[in-house]
């Protein structure tokens, strides 16, 4: 699956597109090296985004076309999530 779409299946990022522009801005990797929007993603595979102050650190555990928001956290592992100090 790509990775704006897991994104925003996952409900990580709210909106495809939304995820593609953070894509595009190099906001994010994939088993440490930066990922396009169009990165094929797929079970253990560990995600980084760095979103402002805020980063998060995924693995994904399982890879669906579509999910319900009540079981969307059942598709990635959180690793960390963390702010950067001012």
């Amino acid at each position: 699956m790509r990775l704006d779409k897991f994104l925003k299946v996952s409900r990580i990022i709210k909106r495809r597109t939304l995820a593609k522009e953070v894509c595009d801005r190099q906001q994010v990797m994939v088993n440490g090296k930066i990922a396009k929007a169009g990165t094929v993603v797929g079970a253990g595979d560990v995600v980084e985004i760095s979103l402002g102050q805020r980063r998060v650190k995924i693995r994904i555990v399982e890879v669906r076309e579509t999910t319900p928001a009540s079981q969307a956290k059942e598709l990635y592992e959180l690793i960390e999530d963390f702010r950067l100090k001012e």
